[in-house]
């Protein structure tokens, strides 16, 4: 089995806090996901995270004009600059204090950045399209100059269009006009008048007005005017008065909510703004008309941006963790995703490994498409936390259990609940497990020692099972339906026949409460984890322990915010806490309450490999070593609560639960521990995912880079093609390089020249990097050519040869065989109308045929067997050379024949 898995997508959390970004065309927007950045493709439909991460959440992000730079900073002005094409990052830079705002100007050729009250303005880095030499330059990052006039905070910047100017928005009330360079009549001026802080400040598109938006929801048109002058004011100098002037004040009515966030799109004069009641509004300037409102999260709205034709509207709300493109015309989401509020639990995929499955403590269950990495359905029936789930092995099945007393199945074709499984008495169900067939569940609970078994098919309670002497925390049905293991803290588990009349149970005793079992494959042997960090293995059959490892010194690494001793010493998170065998059961993947994630031999019983989860500074657990500075007399500096000396009202209310440690996962504003809640391999062992504190990372096997064996010495032309075509006749190497070469006239000739009998030789080696394109021809010479049942054939190769690819790279190959689908379709439409334009022309035909057959039944008749036989010589010899006298031979042969089988 391959081990070198690698990260490759990150999903269950779709927005954490910072900035949202629109790529230059409008097609994909960037959201900051903790210490990462994710891609959401809305025309596509697809989302993908870069590669990088920071060591700490990303706090701000920046893009220039022409999309293909992405700087991206965290909480500690940490930036990385990313090129957004290639996925690679360029450079690695840091300001040495927060960055508050960012705004890249519209030449591309600078950009400014706010670190408190302090404005730096730096010059981008030039790229090979913009650079003379083609090439990037050595120091990438050229400070300008420097502004320190605000007396607080910078929360906004914006540049205008001919990038001269840009403009800064304060929290000290004040809004501030500066220049890229100086200017001939220009002073930096300064735009004050607001009561509360200043949100957002813009230009409008002839830059003649500029629009101002502070908390408390006042909107502010200034304009170069002069004062109006009373009558006996001398007018002296008119040049000398002129200034940017308040013309217009207008005031957003929404009662006691704070305006959170502002947007302007200069283009069409469109403001948006959102409140932290979760309502937006969309206002028309400079007239101020309402054009739209909408609540569309119980939580603050915490960033709103719109890209560039003014079309889609973003929003992201942190508290929630939701994430919105509305269309504000059509009035209809683009995109509508949110992840879990509270940390996950267990996750499973799907039989077909297409998605994932994940429950979580705010009594959600999520199904993610692995593809698309976007969330298709939730389930909110649960009325607490679901703590376990599990499919049938066959059908599309979900079971799972709550701390809400219920066991409940879910069709995921339908997507409802059709089944629900209760106990006599109220229990929290802590653990499931499911039948292979479906016909049977088991759930266990930590208020009970009893294992609960119900009937799928009449909801009935079947049995229940006595033995454990502790909350019973794992099961686990052997995959092959005959036995259920059951694992308790009272440091036993027990194999238990539950299908037989006896239902006997054969306890196995360890030394320390289990944590998690996990059935082999074959159903031969089962892993168990306790909580004293021991793996142990033990075969079913014989009952006995084959091998064990200590698992403690590969999971412990991670000191907590608040450990008093070093991570080697830490006891608290030295077990496993879920594990999972491979597809083909050669491997164990196991993790727990760490940052690490082990990968261990079954054979061998050796660590193959370590993934590390998150290198984030901003959870607790992270780091190996704690700084000393960082503890104070009151304990560490990061858990001192700063909250009540927040600077804004709102910002001072507590209004977390008390007691409530563990923090809010999703919202990220306290420094929750990593842990790896659960683990699960894809049917088709090529990836694995993990339920993470960061959300559901992905980690798959590298099958980017395919070898294609032409790619070595061969000197590919129309002629060279042809010639092996015709000369050579090896059909394969000739269709390979038509579809190197790429000419659809030179494709279809060597397609059209292949024989029907060579199509499976041919399609069983053909590389399976041109399947796709081949498929996708196939599909289009299907509905094209008149050779319907030629195609046919290749397309039924094609799915016989390549069924195994075509089934595990179902997402990058839905496209073609959506086409493939509706050739066929089509093809067997027009079949079916011909047929029935047909019919009676058929009906005549065949009654013209039984008018025949029944004049040759009358001659017959009236024939003698020497006059039917000469007829049949006669015709036979018309079409075969022989004569009368032949047939008479063989007539006399076959005469002779009768007769001695009659003497037998």
């Amino acid at each position: 089995m391959k081990t070198d898995f690698k990260f490759s997508n990150l999903l269950g959390t779709v927005y954490c806090r910072g900035n949202l970004l629109f790529s230059p065309d409008g097609t994909h927007l960037f959201s900051p996901v903790g210490n990462r950045v994710t891609v959401f493709n809305l025309v596509d439909n697809k989302s993908y995270t870069l590669p990088f991460s920071h060591r700490k959440n990303v706090a701000r992000l920046g893009l220039t004009p022409q999309g293909n730079l992405l700087l991206s900073i965290d909480e500690d002005g940490q930036a990385i600059l990313t090129s957004v094409p290639r996925r690679v990052v360029l450079y690695h830079f840091s300001f040495r204090a927060p960055v508050t705002a960012l705004s890249f100007s519209p030449s591309g050729r600078h950009f400014v950045a706010a670190l408190g009250r302090k404005i730096e303005v730096w010059h981008v880095p030039s790229t090979p399209d913009t650079n003379a030499e083609g090439e990037l330059e050595f120091a990438p990052f050229v400070r300008h100059h420097t502004h320190t006039q605000h007396f607080d905070d910078v929360r906004y910047l914006e540049w205008s269009a001919d990038s001269r100017f840009f403009l800064s928005a304060s929290k000290d009330l004040t809004a501030r006009i500066w220049s890229l360079d100086a200017e001939e009549g220009f002073t930096p001026t300064v735009l004050s008048g607001h009561r509360q802080g200043v949100v957002g400040a813009w230009f409008s598109k002839d830059q003649e007005t500029i629009y101002t938006v502070s908390k408390d929801g006042a909107v502010f048109d200034w304009q170069f005017v002069s004062r109006p002058q009373r009558d006996d004011e001398m007018q002296e100098d008119e040049d000398e008065d002129l200034r940017w002037r308040i013309v217009n004040r207008h005031y957003f009515m929404q009662n006691n909510a704070t305006l959170r966030c502002a947007a302007f799109h200069a283009e069409s004069n469109l403001l948006v703004a959102g409140f932290s009641n979760g309502l937006f509004g969309l206002y028309e300037m400079p007239y101020f008309n309402m054009i739209h409102t909408l609540s569309i999260s119980q939580n603050e709205i915490d960033f709103v941006t719109i890209n560039k034709s003014g079309e889609w509207l973003a929003f992201g709300a942190s508290k929630l963790g939701q994430l919105l493109v509305w269309e504000w015309q059509s009035e209809s989401y683009i995109l509508k995703q949110q992840g879990h509020f509270d940390a996950m639990n267990s996750l499973e995929y799907t039989p077909d490994g297409q998605r994932i499955v994940t429950t979580a403590d705010d009594g959600k269950i999520k199904v993610w498409d692995v593809d698309s990495g976007f969330c298709i359905v939730t389930f909110t029936e649960h009325t607490s936390g679901v703590t376990a789930c599990e499919f049938a092995k066959k059908g599309s099945v979900l079971f799972t259990s709550s701390l809400d007393g219920s066991v409940r199945a879910w069709d995921l074709i339908r997507y409802r609940n059709f089944r629900t499984f209760t106990a006599p008495e109220r229990l929290s169900f802590s653990c499931l497990a499911v039948d292979p067939s479906g016909e049977v569940v088991a759930a266990g609970s930590v208020d009970s020692f009893d294992i609960h078994i119900w009937s799928v098919q009449t909801g009935q309670l079947l049995d229940r099972l006595s033995g454990h002497e502790g909350p019973v925390s794992s099961l686990a049905f052997a995959p092959n339906g005959g036995l259920l293991v059951s694992g308790s803290w009272d440091q036993t588990a027990r194999i238990w026949s539950i299908f037989d009349r006896t239902q006997t149970s054969e306890p196995l005793q360890l030394n320390s409460d289990i944590l998690d079992i996990a059935f082999r494959p074959d159903s031969l042997q089962i892993a168990i984890s306790t909580i004293d960090g021991q793996l142990t293995f033990w075969a079913v059959s014989e009952a006995e322990q084959v091998a064990g490892l200590d698992g403690r010194r590969d999971v412990s690494g991670g000191r907590k915010i608040n450990d008093r001793r070093s991570a080697a010493n830490v006891g608290g998170t030295k077990n496993f806490s879920t594990i999972r065998y491979s597809t083909d059961g050669s491997c164990l993947l196991a993790g727990g309450n760490s940052k690490y994630i082990c990968l261990y031999s079954v054979t061998t019983m050796v660590l193959l490999k370590k993934f590390t989860v998150s290198v984030n500074l901003s959870l607790s657990g992270t780091q190996e070593f704690l700084n000393s500075k960082l503890i104070t007399e009151a304990g560490p500096a990061g858990l001192l609560d700063e909250q009540g000396e927040a600077s804004d009202r709102e910002d001072r209310i507590d209004r977390t639960l008390p007691g409530a440690k563990r923090g809010d996962p999703s919202a990220r504003k306290r420094l929750a521990d990593v842990r790896v809640t659960g683990v699960a391999f894809s049917p088709d062992g090529t990836s694995f995912c993990a339920a993470s504190t960061e959300g559901l990372l992905i980690y798959s096997l590298d099958s980017t880079v395919q070898f294609d064996p032409f790619d070595l010495n061969m000197e590919i032309t129309p002629a060279s093609t042809l010639a092996v075509l015709q000369q050579e006749k090896d059909y394969l190497k000739a269709l390979v390089m038509a579809f190197r070469l790429n000419e659809a006239g030179l494709i279809t000739r060597v397609f059209q020249a292949i024989p029907y009998t060579e199509i499976g030789l041919v399609v069983e080696h053909f590389p399976t990097v041109y399947v796709a394109r081949l498929l996708r021809y196939v599909a289009a010479q299907t509905e094209q050519s008149p050779h319907v049942e030629f195609c046919l054939l290749w397309i039924k190769a094609l799915v016989d040869k390549h069924g195994a690819w075509l089934s595990a790279n179902r997402g990058k190959v839905d496209v073609e065989l959506r086409i493939v689908a509706r050739a066929v379709s089509k093809m067997k439409d027009e079949i079916r109308r011909l047929a029935d334009e047909n019919v009676y022309m058929v009906d005549y035909l065949l009654g013209q045929g039984g008018k025949g057959a029944a004049q040759e039944e009358v001659l017959a008749l009236e024939w003698t067997p020497t006059e039917q036989l000469e007829g049949k010589a006669l015709a036979a010899g018309n079409g075969n050379g022989l004569g009368l006298d032949d047939v008479m031979r063989d007539s006399e042969a076959m005469e002779s024949e009768e007769e001695w089988i009659g003497l037998e």
